[in-house]
């Protein structure tokens, strides 16, 4: 843990004393300290404070990238701090520090689950640089799955799955996608796979409000759809995908000019707005056998009911493996439900929707294999 603060070090320190599956190897108060500890103690993953003297978090992250790629969860008491900027100064993760000691505990058990799932994840940061700092190697892998998962490259659809995903989006087909933890990258690795002819895309990722913006953003400018942030009203067509927005519930409607979406506050529903549950039943009920829904890596159980739903409409439904989700929870819980026609790896989803608009399913498909 690396923080100027050494009360916020001492009292994340007492929180983590008895937490399962956390040690802490070590603090630091600043950059420069923690450089030499990282050397010495090989952690497998940070906590990295923002605003720090002699050099603040972001550039000390930038260059810890280069030298020594690990895991690093970034915090900050500052509101205007930009997500998006951490993130990509190399950050796994982004949390804003708890106003109150009440808050506290709750921010410490949201920051040991994303501890254990950058700490699975870790190759995926050991991997991108070859050496480390001052010659020191990152520690190994922490399991071959994570592996997979980080190396996860979309199987691009071939220019066949490409026209008839083209011809079946004119006819009113959609695709919805849902995820959680780790559904950052899995979402991103499934639309990259998508061509900009593509039928529309609805999302639901589990993601605070502003957050979802600025990923959206983020997605547009990787794939070739266009992908937006969810506004209340908002018309779908080919080569647009909708991302729910954080605190709204993204729902599909139809009417006689096609799809639209509703985009509005609301109550959480299996824990979460936006819910995964809700925008697959609103999509069984407006889109019924013309759709295709997948549900990936996610903690809980949040779109399984939803997603049998679109299954029992005729939907075809597919279910992330248990082998490339950062957390195997919300897909496990749909394929306990029956609710997945199959399960794909992660890399294999994007090309999977795609042959199935062009080729389609029959009622066997839906009830055959869940491998």
């Amino acid at each position: 843990m690396v923080d100027d603060s050494k009360l916020f070090r001492e009292s994340l320190k007492k929180q983590f004393e008895n937490a399962p599956g956390i040690e802490i190897v070590g603090t630091a108060a600043d950059a420069f300290e923690a450089k030499e500890k990282i050397t010495e103690l090989k952690p497998d993953v940070l906590v990295l404070d923002v605003e720090m003297p002699k050099m603040n978090g972001v550039e000390f992250l930038e260059q810890l990238m280069t030298q020594y790629p690990m895991p690093c969860i970034m915090v900050t008491s500052r509101e205007t701090v930009s997500e998006l900027a951490v993130i990509n100064a190399g950050a796994a993760a982004f949390m804003l520090k708890p106003k109150s000691n009440k808050d506290m505990t709750a921010f410490c058990n949201l920051l040991a689950t994303k501890a254990i799932v950058a700490s699975a994840n870790k190759d995926k940061y050991a991997k991108r640089h070859g050496s480390g700092i001052d010659g020191v190697t990152p520690a190994a892998p922490a399991a071959a799955s994570s592996q997979h998962i980080a190396k996860a490259v979309p199987e691009l659809p071939t220019s066949s799955d490409i026209s008839g995903a083209s011809a079946k989006g004119k006819d009113g087909y959609i695709v919805a996608l849902g995820a959680s933890t780790g559904g950052t990258d899995a979402l991103e690795c499934v639309i990259k796979a998508f061509p900009d002819n593509m039928p529309p895309v609805v999302v639901v990722q589990h993601m605070p409000p502003v957050f979802t913006k600025m990923y959206a953003e983020r997605l547009n400018k990787s794939c070739a759809m266009t992908v937006k942030e969810a506004e209340d009203g908002d018309r779908l067509k080919n080569g647009v995908c909708i991302i729910g927005a954080g605190g709204y519930h993204l729902e599909l409607k139809k009417d006689s000019k096609g799809y639209y979406v509703k985009s509005t506050p609301g109550e959480k529903v299996s824990g979460h707005c936006p819910s995964v549950d809700v925008l697959f039943s609103s999509v069984a009920e407006a889109a019924g056998n013309k759709a295709i829904g997948a549900i990936l890596t996610g903690m809980g159980a949040d779109g399984a009911k939803g997603l049998l739903k679109m299954h029992n409409k005729g939907a075809y439904t597919i279910g992330q493996n248990k082998e490339t989700c950062v957390v195997y929870g919300m897909p496990m819980e749909a394929y306990k439900l029956g609710a997945c026609a199959e399960q794909q790896p992660l890399e294999k989803i994007g090309s999977e929707i795609c042959r199935r608009l062009s080729v389609g399913w029959t009622e066997k498909d839906l009830n055959g294999k869940k491998r």
